[in-house]
């Protein structure tokens, strides 16, 4: 063991253990469930373990790194287990913006545990392990329903579903990789800068690649993951949930070595419209980088909100709130790009000048409005002849569609040959290198759930 470790809270009986650890030269708390089958009832001496390693890496302000395989509170103890994980949630909450969390399930995360998973930033799961708060006896026993603990909660559902895994991953140590490799973009805690990479990749490189991937007509469908790859350093893209909410690319990056954060409509899925998931997951993602210091590179194509009886009563005006609400408290360097379509109210939520970003930038060939030409014509023209919603779609376009007519009104600060990407926000980011606001003093905003 190197001077750099420590075990915390030894002798204490129970299959779990922490300690103080090097993962990729990196100090983190580290909490680990044994791998045994089956999985040990969470008692309260397991639980003073936990909360004790993430009261560490709160107090130290080092990641805090759970890998958990357990089958919730011990029935046996009662109110006493409860007790115990209700105080590892508030010390996870504690860390919460402080000091990034992970946690590796491998095996059951069942109740109580499943919960905690909820708190934490990044969520990898082993291939045989499930999650979830009610298993098939409560399910049988209140719905009528016969389900198994795999189908109701295995990480393939959880991935694609549930949202809640960042990743599946073959065996813990395939999981400790996948966490080694996400420290590369991360500080160890929220008054810290992350760490620099280092990169050969010229930041004034041309990239006409990005501009050539979006097809000519407007409902064309690419691949927004390869404009964000061509615009970034090489071989620095890592997205993140990529198996849920599709329409909607999180991902991080660097720029001269500086790693960013980045939000992008999917033209590939749902025509990069925006629905609940899709606002839940850039939401989460905009609210994590602001907390720890990383800059907001935006992407947009969307014609808008998905719409539908369905989301509505679901309460798309909440969730898409959320959105709406991470981007206007942000305080990180924020650069928007409208790469075609940027529509309606998505204009606004995908981080538009009237929400506060720094800089924004626009593609030649880049559409601002309410709505497209022919939504416009199909409800200012009903009734008219073709020839007459012909004319009124070429003048619409002409009149409010092109990003010159918005750079005129300063809703864009520059329009930019697809190309100069990469260079123009490389420039944007030295600029804002030394960004700082003043934000009011108040305890917290009431955040839209």
């Amino acid at each position: 063991m190197s001077l750099d470790e420590l075990d915390l809270a030894t002798g204490v009986p129970g299959p779990i253990s922490a300690r103080v650890r090097l993962l990729g030269g990196r100090r983190v708390s580290w909490l680990e469930f044994d791998p045994v089958e089956p999985a040990a009832p969470l008692t309260q001496a397991m639980t003073q373990i936990w909360e004790t390693a993430a009261r560490t890496a709160h107090d130290e302000r080092i990641p805090f790194v759970m890998v958990i395989n357990s089958a919730g509170a011990d029935i046996r103890e009662g109110i006493a287990a409860l007790d115990g994980w209700g105080r590892v949630a508030r010390a996870l909450t504690r860390c919460s913006g402080n000091v990034p969390t992970f946690a590796i399930v491998d095996g059951p995360a069942v109740s109580g545990p499943a919960l905690l998973l909820g708190l934490v930033d990044f969520t990898i799961m082993t291939s045989t392990a499930y999650a979830f708060v009610n298993g098939p006896v409560m399910v049988r026993q209140i719905t009528g329903i016969d389900v198994s603990k795999d189908e109701l909660g295995n990480a393939s559902a959880m991935e694609k579903h549930g949202g809640l895994s960042v990743t599946v991953v073959a065996d813990r140590p395939a999981g400790a990789e996948v966490i080694e490799h996400l420290l590369e973009y991360l500080p160890d805690h929220a008054d810290e800068s992350p760490p620099h990479r280092a990169s050969s990749d010229p930041l004034d490189r041309p990239c006409p690649e990005a501009g050539e991937l979006v097809p000519e007509s407007s409902t064309g469908s690419y691949d927004v993951r390869h404009v964000a790859e061509a615009i970034a350093d090489d071989d620095s893209l890592f997205e993140l949930r990529g198996g849920w909410a599709g329409n909607v690319v999180t991902a991080f990056a660097t720029f001269g070595g500086r790693p960013v954060g980045i939000v992008a409509n999917q033209p590939m899925n749902l025509a990069g419209t925006l629905d609940i998931p899709a606002s839940q997951k850039a939401a989460r993602f905009v609210a994590f980088c602001d907390a720890f210091n990383l800059p907001i590179i935006t992407l947009v194509d969307t014609p808008g909100f998905y719409p539908g009886k369905d989301l509505e009563w679901r309460g798309m005006i909440r969730h898409g709130a959320q959105l709406v609400y991470a981007y206007g408290r942000a305080t990180v360097p924020r650069v928007c790009v409208i790469l075609r379509k940027s529509y309606g109210g998505a204009f606004i939520v995908m981080d538009s000048k009237t929400m506060g970003n720094d800089i924004c930038l626009a593609w030649p060939w880049a559409e601002l409005a309410v709505m497209g030409a022919g939504q416009a014509a199909a409800i200012l023209q009903r009734g008219a002849a073709d020839e007459d919603r012909a004319a009124f779609e070429s003048d619409y376009a002409d009149r409010l569609l092109n990003p010159y007519v918005a750079a005129e009104r300063g809703y864009v600060d520059a329009v930019v040959d697809p190309a100069d990407t990469r260079r123009e926000i490389g420039a944007a980011l030295s600029m804002l290198a030394d960004k700082r606001e003043v934000l009011p003093r108040r305890k917290h905003g009431n955040t839209p759930l």
